[in-house]
């Protein structure tokens, strides 16, 4: 292998060198950088950034934040549309300055696509804690300990869910498709303000029918509100009318051996439901059974968590389950009141999990507006889905 270096950066006297691999010929490499930059590697590990070459072929690297910031500045500025496919940065800088780092990517619209992946070695567990729960970063990796088809595949799949969270797709080959794809997202995120918020107008005076059943019942708050993942795993507070006794989260293990899905083994993806649930009150099995308990999800689509169509948000000790290269792909879609799992398997409790996250992954391999369409004139009914997740 041989590594091609570029003169010496002058921004504070730091080493900044562009990678190839020995059979990847120079000039080709200028050619496909216009739009292909390769991998962007912030440290001075050598050992990562000859993995990084062997896994991704080309690619950059500059030993400090500040000088990093000056190279990419000038990708964006001077050379349009040349950014990175993803960036990679060592822990060793710490946690300000690399939340400052972030905060620089976020400002520029194509930096903002470009997933943003930290190596944890050297990281201690209450540094680590740091880190996810500020949520900065796309991915944390140990990036040694990792084999390079899996580095690969990990790289894949955060560039794919990156630019389906709110980036653009810069590739020159994909461009025609990347506007379609903007288009598509416009004109979804219209219909969904119109319809939302028209259903709220009209469904006003119900919910408040609603409201008062559920005092009048049993104590507790009118709304359930939950923590669940959506587009990108992106963690939102999920609204539904509170349909069981209150404290009804934490008897799930002691009815876990009524659970629809096969989830005995306690590997792989793990989805609890429960036919007739023992939990559920008479006003919230009414609302079940007419799907009205879904009408404050309503706000969820006008606040922008939720789409009217997709897959559903999922409880995050189900999500967490989820996080493979595989099974994640059905995140890459948004989080919806109706998808093509509902209407496709509606009312079947023979369903598997395998099933169901199929079609979430098929659905986020077609989602588009027109999609959308398609499924809401099929299932005319299956805007306000009867479920219980």
């Amino acid at each position: 292998m041989e590594f091609t270096f570029l003169p010496k950066a002058n921004f504070r006297n730091t080493r900044f060198a562009r990678y190839v691999v020995k059979s990847f010929p120079i000039e080709e490499a200028k050619i496909v950088s216009l739009n292909r930059l390769g991998f962007y590697y912030i440290g001075n590990q050598e050992n990562n950034i000859e993995k990084l070459v062997r896994v991704f072929k080309r690619g950059f690297a500059s030993e400090g934040l500040e000088n990093s910031k000056a190279e990419l500045y000038r990708f964006v500025c001077q050379e349009r549309n040349a950014v990175p496919e993803i960036i990679f940065c060592e822990s060793r800088f710490g946690f300000s300055a690399i939340k400052s780092f972030c905060n620089f990517l976020k400002e520029h619209e194509l930096l903002a696509s470009v997933p943003f992946v930290l190596d944890a070695t050297g990281l201690s567990e209450k540094e680590l804690n740091l880190y996810r729960k500020h949520r900065l970063l796309d991915e944390i990796i140990f990036i040694g300990e990792y084999e390079e088809k899996s580095l690969y595949n990990k790289g894949e799949f955060l560039k794919k869910i990156k630019s389906g969270v709110g980036g653009l797709n810069i590739q020159g080959d994909n461009q025609h498709y990347a506007w379609g794809t903007v288009l598509s997202n416009i004109l979804k995120r219209a219909f969904d303000i119109l319809v939302s918020s028209l259903f709220l107008l009209i469904a006003g005076p119900i919910m408040l029918l609603i409201a008062l059943a559920i005092r009048i019942e049993s104590k507790g708050p009118v709304f359930y509100v939950a923590k669940r993942a959506g587009k990108g795993y992106k963690i939102f507070n999920f609204y539904k009318f509170r349909t069981m006794f209150v404290g009804a989260d934490e008897k799930i293990a002691e009815f876990l051996h009524l659970n629809q899905y096969d989830s005995i083994s306690g590997e792989g993806p793990v989805f609890f439901k429960i036919s007739n649930d023992p939990r559920i009150t008479k006003v919230g099995s009414f609302l079940r059974n007419t799907s009205m308990d879904e009408l404050p999800q309503l706000f969820n689509v006008l606040l922008g968590n939720m789409s009217l169509v997709g897959n559903r948000p999922l409880p995050l000790y189900e999500a967490e389950t989820l996080t493979t290269d595989d099974w994640a792909r059905r995140f890459m879609a948004p989080a919806g009141i109706t998808g093509l799992w509902q209407i496709k398997k509606r009312g079947r409790e023979d369903m598997s999990v395998e099933e169901r996250i199929n079609l979430d992954i098929d659905y986020a391999n077609k989602s588009n507006f027109a999609y959308d369409l398609w499924i809401m004139a099929n299932t005319p009914s299956a805007l306000f889905q009867k479920t219980n997740v």
